[in-house]
């Protein structure tokens, strides 16, 4: 059995202190914005306004209570149990095509039944997938050169758990982690000429997934050309670009966005930023991304500050996954992307993703915490 033992941390330095602010203030301006922008579809559809956010205060809490163990957990114990939650993950993933422990809507099969409660698995690949990477080539730094050995099973790894979601009817998703995967190739030092042989191969493919599914072409013909199905496949798009713009420079205000009800679907879910944006107006947008930024900025910093390969490609990791899923969000959700399916951190409704979020930031303060710079020297106090 192994024993969760905890690290001793000295006191925060102002880079922790800044780091920790981030993550707080990115999660309570998430929960204030869902509470907006979910109670009058909360009240109408479920009879109860606040039906979204209780069940989003519910899993925070748990999320919070996950990144608190996160940041103090050693990681050397963690390690220990990488093999386990790989395989924990791939079983989540099986369990989706399941029948009666599958939920399948609209033709996707990407979530769990859990009593009254769904599960994406796929939130879980997100924190594993960085994990196991940064634990793996950690290991074969000595055999980084060598695909077969170095290469090879990290690759394997990741296009396993690409099939898993993609047969889940998510390749959004899918697509999303096998980018996040290949940056953290290239952190690890994998040769260039690697990723030229995975473009290569990736891009047609990339093509071909997308040919073959109509609703995926569809979203590609409405991104290139929105006048083409203004009121069918380009409306969700078209309205939450004019609910941004509504906002103007300071927006309307807390709870009194118009068009985020009346125009925009999924706008608690996938589509948050327009009602965010309509309420807090441009200079609430440049504090999201200003949070984002610091987020970033910090985490990357403690991943160039760490000891050990493994601490540094777990932050870099761990940090690009957030904050690339958030400039995803962004870019579908203001028209510069096609259609996907990605939330937006912090703020989309769904429990298992706050909490995975919470989780991966939670393991960012651990490594920024244990730096050299944060450590207290001996015989210094420590809190």
């Amino acid at each position: 059995m192994y024993q969760f033992d905890v690290e001793k941390t000295g006191r925060l330095s102002p880079g922790n202190q800044i780091l920790i602010g981030s993550i707080f203030l990115l999660t309570g301006l998430g929960l204030v914005t869902l509470y907006s922008s979910s109670y009058a579809f909360a009240q109408r559809f479920f009879g109860n306004g606040l039906y979204f956010i209780s069940r989003q205060l519910m899993l925070g809490t748990a999320g919070m209570l996950l990144f608190f163990f996160a940041s103090r957990i050693r990681l050397e114990i963690l390690r220990k149990c990488i093999k386990l939650l790989v395989i924990g993950t791939i079983i989540l993933c099986i369990l989706t095509f399941v029948p009666g422990i599958g939920v399948n809507k609209n033709g996707a099969t990407r979530w769990i039944k859990i009593g009254s409660w769904t599960y994406q698995p796929s939130e879980m690949v997100k924190l594993v997938l960085p994990l196991y990477l940064a634990h793996i080539f950690d290991k074969k730094q000595n055999a980084i050169d060598s695909f077969a050995s170095g290469v090879l099973p990290p690759v394997l790894i990741t296009a396993l758990f690409f099939i898993f979601i993609y047969l889940q009817n998510n390749f959004s998703t899918a697509v999303f982690l096998a980018i996040n995967a290949l940056i953290i190739f290239f952190f690890a030092g994998v040769k260039l000429r690697y990723f030229f042989s995975a473009i290569v191969i990736l891009l047609p493919l990339s093509g071909l997934l997308i040919l073959t599914r109509e609703h995926r072409l569809l979203r590609l013909i409405n991104f290139i050309w929105p006048e083409s199905d203004p009121q069918g496949g380009g409306f969700q798009v078209r309205s939450s670009l004019l609910t941004i713009m509504s906002g103007g420079p300071l927006g309307k205000g807390l709870g009194q966005g118009t068009r985020k009800i009346a125009s925009v679907p999924e706008v608690h879910s996938d589509f948050i930023f327009s009602s965010f944006a309509e309420e807090s107006g441009f200079l609430g947008v440049v504090l999201l991304f200003v949070l984002f930024g610091v987020f970033a900025f910090q985490g990357y910093r403690a991943a160039q500050r760490a000891e050990t390969a493994f601490r540094q490609l777990l932050a870099y990791g761990m940090v690009t996954m957030v904050v690339s899923q958030a400039l995803l969000n962004v870019a579908v959700v203001s028209g510069s992307l096609p259609a996907t399916g990605v939330p937006l951190p912090f703020f989309s409704a769904g429990g298992s993703s706050l909490a995975a979020t919470l989780l991966m930031s939670g393991l960012v303060v651990n490594v920024s915490s244990h730096n050299k710079d944060s450590i207290p020297e001996e015989g210094s106090d420590v809190r």
